[in-house]
């Protein structure tokens, strides 16, 4: 039924293609180059559209859990194993303020050395720490002050 409808409609494509051929099959010395010209923009086409490269989405990585404490621990042992990590801590602050007590002496000797009033530094240094302590903790001031005071 829709062939019987194309074949007496103007749009049939048989008569198009029919005249197609007789035109081609003409002695014309342009056919070949006006046919490859003709076919040029397709080839174009289909090589910029199969240039295209579409990366696949990576596979997920799976996670692999490393648990170094037992997950079958018991409240007892948590807290001892807090304890213990309690103590190693306290131990590592009381060392870090050694060294820092033993870096003060060591400044106090070498401005000794130098000449300096290191009494007077070492009031002013309490002052600021005290000042520091009440203003809630911001090192930042008290460090340029003082950098801003040996500058001079």
């Amino acid at each position: 039924m829709f062939s019987r409808m194309l074949s007496n409609s103007r749009f049939n494509p048989k008569a198009g293609a029919v005249d197609f051929w007789h035109e081609f099959t003409k002695p014309n010395p342009y056919r070949w180059p006006i046919l490859a010209l003709s076919c040029l923009p397709l080839v174009v086409i289909f090589v910029w559209l199969s240039s295209e490269v579409h990366y696949k989405e990576p596979a997920r990585p799976s996670i692999t859990y490393i648990t170094t404490l037992d997950p079958d621990r018991s409240d007892e042992e948590i807290m001892a194993s807090n304890l213990e990590n309690q103590e190693i801590k306290d131990l590592r602050a009381a060392r870090e303020e050694e060294i820092a007590e033993r870096k003060r002496e060591l400044y106090k000797a070498l401005g000794r050395a130098t000449g300096m009033d290191v009494d007077e530094i070492e009031r002013q240094a309490e002052a600021e720490r005290a000042a520091e302590n009440a203003r809630g903790g911001d090192a930042e001031p008290a460090k340029a002050k003082r950098a801003e005071g040996t500058a001079r």
